[in-house]
């Protein structure tokens, strides 16, 4: 049983790719026209949220949700380059609007994944010369919705969208590079850097104070696979630092190590004003490969379980640069809801706990969504849908989650009622 901390929010996060459903000629919508999910699912179904977005914002206000982390969708802002769909922006002022009508704080994510084929045709990420294409779609967002929100994340988990894109060549345009993971990770960092002045003036220049930015870390809790062996130590720390630690120097302070590359004189100094992480899980590091520890609880997806790992992974952060911080996601693959309210107790509970300055937690997800490669199958939400009807029904995770929010506490009967009753899967 635990307390929330005083003023702590709790929240849920989206991305626009994963919820809005349509054809927008974008990555992901060419990705699936090739069949290339693993169950064979489409991102133009996903949970048609771009038509249900009232419907939706009275489900979260039903919930008591406080603060809702979404994120815009390149593709349909700006279809041709250099041509800007006012609708579009219509569409997010619009839902921002909805929001703020039921007293829920937003923080947009400019970037998640998902960019005009336009954009990836011209190389996307690989060129710095495209920092500038991202810069002028950021300028057009800031100046259209600024008045409608105050924080923002300008980039979703570069390392992860590197790695995956890149390296593992899993996700659109399915490369497998070193070169390029590394090219791709340094023109990221320079976009983030750049789009946080850039926020920052246009915000400064329209009269706002309040403009609080940042990007989204993805960090995980590298392990050594056995503690007795020096070795493992090493490799635990190799890995960390070339997947996390040397993104997190330069996008918080513009410092650069090997092998990140100053690509376009990023000065010294800060470039987040708050922190915000993204944390599911830990791995067992040998060498240079890592994957879950055996014989411990996993999900769906066979991720290690692994709560302590969320505040290892903010103490990091917290160590580079002593922040407010966010965590900007954190939820499970729990296709059933079997396990789901013990998890997200588990994690709360030690945040409740910890004397570090954290602010606000959103559960990924709000509504089981599009997975990226797992398409349909892998579910995350608070919030059931049915992909056939788009019926939403909230789960037994979510009802926990909202009488959370109302309590400000986990107390016995909850206890008894969600999380003494789930039982994690151990392999």
């Amino acid at each position: 049983m635990f307390k929330l901390k005083e003023k702590f929010l709790l929240g849920v996060a989206t991305a626009s790719t994963q919820i809005e459903g349509g054809r927008v000629n974008s990555n992901w919508n060419d990705f699936c026209g090739r069949k290339m999910t693993n169950d064979g699912s489409d991102v133009a179904r996903a949970n048609m949220h771009y038509e249900k977005v009232e419907e939706d914002t009275k489900l979260l206000k039903k919930m008591g949700i406080q603060t809702y982390r979404m994120s815009l969708e390149w593709a349909r802002i700006e279809p041709e380059k250099g041509k800007f769909d006012m609708e579009a922006l219509d569409h997010y002022k619009a839902e921002l609007s909805l929001l703020q009508k039921a007293g829920i704080k937003p923080l947009i994510s400019l970037y998640h994944f998902s960019h005009p084929m336009w954009f990836e045709n011209s190389g996307g990420f690989t060129k710095k010369e495209n920092v500038e294409v991202f810069l002028n779609y950021v300028e057009i967002c800031i100046r259209e919705l600024s008045s409608l929100c105050s924080d923002y994340v300008t980039i979703n988990e570069p390392n992860v969208y590197a790695v995956q894109s890149f390296f593992l060549g899993l996700w659109p345009p399915e490369k497998k590079s070193i070169a390029k993971t590394l090219k791709v990770m340094n023109v990221l960092i320079a976009a983030h850097c750049k789009a946080y002045d850039l926020i920052h003036a246009i915000r400064k220049e329209k009269g706002f104070t309040d403009t609080r930015v940042s990007f989204a870390h993805h960090m995980q809790a590298f392990h050594p696979k056995d503690q007795n062996k020096k070795a493992d130590h090493k490799a635990a720390k190799r890995i960390s630092k070339l997947f996390q630690d040397g993104i997190m120097e330069a996008c918080f302070k513009g410092e650069f190590s090997f092998p990140f590359k100053n690509l376009l004189n990023i000065k010294k100094k800060n470039y987040v004003d708050f922190i915000a992480v993204n944390y599911y899980s830990r791995q067992a590091v040998r060498g240079f490969s890592y994957k879950a520890f055996e014989n411990t609880p996993k999900n769906d997806l066979g991720w290690d379980i692994y709560p302590l790992g969320l505040i290892e992974c903010a103490q990091k952060c917290y160590n580079c640069l002593p922040l407010p911080i966010v965590i900007s996601e954190n939820g499970t693959c729990d296709n059933n809801d079997q396990f789901r309210c013990r998890y997200i107790y588990e994690h709360l509970k030690l945040i409740s706990e910890s004397p570090l300055p954290f602010e606000a937690y959103y559960h990924w997800c709000f509504i089981d969504n599009f997975e990226w490669k797992e398409g349909e199958s892998a579910r995350f939400g608070l919030v059931h849908c049915n992909y056939e009807t788009q019926e939403r029904t909230i789960k037994k995770s979510g009802n926990f989650y909202s009488e959370m929010i109302k309590k400000r506490a986990v107390d016995k009967s909850m206890m008894e009622k969600y999380v003494e009753p789930c039982k994690y899967n151990v392999k």
